[in-house]
């Protein structure tokens, strides 16, 4: 069985690793979204294609669910003390050596997707991690500067720095427009049996891999089953309620499901304190959705395959 998911943070890589328990034989191929990439200290960041390879891989600090297990912050506070910044963003030192692999191959003319496989070669995740587009995409949110006026931020500045704290006036993807999908992506999409949407951030995860020409497109060729972000009308982690204030959506499953759409979603997995939801040409099932547990999740997965192989 060949299975892909787009995915982006924390809860997008605990479902893979869910969805790798309750599908074992099954062929994985994630398309990571590369809208939350940054530059820091000359290096090339991506927080979220590597929250999915540490997390699949082994390397993942289970608390946060982000950054190494392990971890130390020398090089950081070394910076700091020569006054060089940013401070807000948590780069710790094994996490260094994987920016200085990628920046370094990078500037040397390989895609990021190439780049991407050839980390993966060291920690094996068990799936085939593949970035939305090897042109740069960028996410952007403008704010209401609380030092007076109206100006854009890089999103990871609005995500960690401020805490989605100050209203976003508008989310913005740059560069997807002209983007073209990696290598390979496209045709696992057309190649996959089952297509399952983690409850990953709609927005500025899955959002932004779909802003992506022809990766929505895609989708819609295929049977699709979602999973919830939202339960009841909170986030189950993060600050999701923060990105779809700023495009107009409401908090909460069903209106989560409206945003993707009826061309896009087959089916939608809601728990169960959103049991009563309905949304036209969608099925909706409800379960338990709180990733408590590596078991937990392996069930959520589980009813994600379950409900797709129904509607297939």
């Amino acid at each position: 069985m060949k299975i892909v998911a787009p995915a982006g943070g924390i809860g997008g890589a605990r479902f893979l690793r869910g969805l790798q328990q309750a599908a074992p034989d099954a062929e994985i191929t994630v398309i990571g979204n590369t809208g939350d990439d940054i530059s820091l200290f000359g290096l090339r960041v991506c927080p979220d294609l590597d929250t999915v390879m540490y997390t699949l891989g082994g390397g993942i600090n289970e608390e946060q669910g982000w950054g190494r297990t392990g971890e130390s912050f020398t090089v950081k506070e070394e910076l700091l003390a020569y006054g060089v910044g940013p401070g807000w963003f948590g780069l710790g030192d094994r996490d260094f050596a994987t920016h200085i692999v990628r920046t370094q191959m990078l500037a040397a003319g390989y895609p990021l997707s190439a780049v991407t496989e050839a980390l993966c070669d060291r920690w094996k995740p068990g799936v085939r991690l593949i970035p939305m587009s090897d042109d740069q995409v960028e996410t952007h949110v403008v704010i209401d500067d609380p030092d007076g006026g109206r100006r854009a931020v890089h999103f990871q500045e609005w995500w960690v720095r401020l805490r989605a704290s100050v209203p976003a006036e508008s989310i913005t993807a740059i560069g997807a427009e002209e983007a073209k999908p990696a290598p390979g992506v496209l045709e696992a999409i057309e190649a996959a049996d089952v297509v399952l949407f983690p409850p990953s951030n709609p927005v500025v995860s899955v959002g932004t891999i779909l802003a992506v020409p022809g990766i929505r497109e895609a989708f819609e060729a295929k049977t699709v089953v979602g999973v919830s972000p939202i339960i009841g009308d909170a986030p189950v982690r993060g600050m999701a309620d923060a990105c779809l204030t700023a495009i107009g959506v409401e908090t909460s499953a069903r209106a989560v499901a409206d945003h993707y759409g009826s061309g896009l979603l087959n089916g939608w997995l809601v728990d169960e304190a959103d049991a009563s939801v309905e949304v036209p040409g969608i099925e909706v099932r409800s379960r338990p959705l709180l990733m408590s547990d590596p078991d937990a999740t392996a069930a959520i997965a589980g009813a994600a395959l379950d409900l797709a192989r129904e509607l297939a």
